[in-house]
């Protein structure tokens, strides 16, 4: 029998792909404190005496009538602007499957699984509590599956400068896997009645689109009507607009046209529209999403009694962090994959502990499922607390983390020192003159 060759989770990607992983890093890291800046101004503006002015810009609608496109600024950051955020995360993981290093699936095959694995704990946990309580509302099932990429590399980039360069590209995968499953879900279950007229007019530009992005013709003047058209199009056929978003994405072509190495048209569009996303759509959206009027000390337990803030907070907090986890180490156990070298199962918890911040997306599916009411405002306080709470717990288990692989690098540089100042064997000294 042939014999079975094991594969290491959580290994070094290649030279290329690490290094591309850091530059997006980078990005997302600023994106991701933009976002927090941007949450806590709503926060902080929507409790003060002038919150009257927050939520009337929050409810200012602007733009046609016709179409349905009369929305509120709020609407407009969750449906349109959200689209960039999708177009751009679509955009990375065609990428990675068809020319990264997870067009292998057996390297894919962990991020996959533990995505999925974080989607299913969370929601069991949220159904779970809802299903007990006679006020509960099993339809917010999939608010503390997301996780935020911009939130949770900020907080990575500020607690680990030598965990293993491994972690980080799983956590930016996971992700971006996450995302996909978000949209789909939110495709199937938060979309209101479907026009197929519409869904099917939203074809032509789409196919156009993709047509001129396969021969390699990148015009502003041709694309970014087409993509609008698409945008309207999906709006208007009921299902959520940023679904537009990932299916321009993929019909973009990740390889050069003369078959070459070097950057494709998809990494070309991901680098130019990563810095509008994580700079501008994603802040813009967390100030109009996570502004709420807590009320106080009292509104804040007020809210924790809900089943809803519960199951958001304790499917955050607790299902990500099982689920991811679970997931990876049932991956180890049955199969023939088994943790790296370098690394420990702590280090595993502490990223799966991470993948709990899950804010721009799960407030997106919040107002998806609740709209306007007190329950959507206690979704936001449950993504608040839970978001923070799953930040707080990642990065102390992280940061004891990090700094054991800081001693272990001190320790293996101080001994490449020691061994640079060894005389080397049947060498001379002093040298002949």
């Amino acid at each position: 029998m042939p014999a079975v060759r094991s594969r290491n989770l959580f290994a070094r990607g290649s030279f290329l792909e690490s290094s591309r992983a850091a530059e997006i890093l980078r990005a997302e890291s600023t994106g991701g404190l933009l976002l927090i800046a941007a949450a806590t101004i709503a926060l902080v503006w929507a409790n003060t005496p002038w919150q009257d002015s927050y939520f009337r810009l929050h409810d200012l609608a602007v733009g046609p009538h016709r179409l349905d496109l009369h929305l509120t600024l709020n609407e407009w950051a969750g449906d349109g602007l959200l689209a960039i955020f999708f177009f751009v995360a679509g955009l990375e993981l065609k990428r990675e499957f068809v020319a990264g290093d997870l067009r292998d699936p057996r390297r894919a095959a962990l991020p996959v699984v533990a995505a999925v694995g974080g989607m299913i704990a969370p929601a069991l946990i949220y159904v779970a509590i809802n299903l007990v309580h006679r006020d509960g509302a099993p339809v917010g099932w999939a608010i503390p599956t997301a996780t935020d990429i911009a939130f949770a590399v900020a907080v990575l980039a500020a607690i680990s400068t030598h965990l293993p360069s491994g972690l980080r590209t799983f956590l930016l995968t996971l992700a971006v896997v996450d995302d996909l499953l978000a949209i789909v879900v939110i495709a199937l279950f938060y979309s209101s009645s479907l026009h197929l007229g519409w869904l099917l007019a939203a074809l032509v530009p789409l196919v156009a689109f993709g047509a001129l992005v396969q021969q390699r013709i990148w015009s502003d003047f041709l694309l970014v009507p087409l993509a609008a058209a698409t945008w309207v199009c999906v709006h208007a056929s009921g299902i959520h607009p940023t679904v537009a978003g990932v299916l321009l994405a993929f019909t973009v072509p990740v390889r050069r046209r003369d078959g070459r190495p070097g950057k494709g048209l998809a990494e070309h569009l991901e680098h130019v529209n990563r810095p509008l996303s994580a700079g501008i759509a994603v802040p813009v959206f967390a100030f109009f999403a996570s502004g709420v009027a807590v009320g106080g000390w009292h509104g804040v337990t007020s809210a924790l009694r809900d089943p809803v803030t519960l199951g958001v907070l304790l499917g955050l907090v607790v299902g990500k962090c099982v689920g991811i986890a679970l997931a990876t180490w049932l991956l180890a156990r049955f199969t023939s994959a088994r943790l790296d070298d370098e690394l420990a199962w702590v280090d595993v918890i502490g990223m799966a502990m991470l993948g709990g911040i899950g804010f721009t997306v799960s407030l997106l599916i919040g107002e998806l499922a609740f709209g306007r009411s007190a329950q959507a405002d206690h979704v936001k306080v449950g993504v608040l607390i839970g978001s923070l709470t799953a930040a707080v717990l990642a990065s102390i288990v992280l940061r004891a983390r990090n700094r054991v692989y800081r001693r272990i690098g001190s320790a293996e540089q101080s001994d490449e020192q020691a061994s640079d100042r060894t005389e080397p064997e049947g060498s001379a000294w002093p040298p002949n003159p």
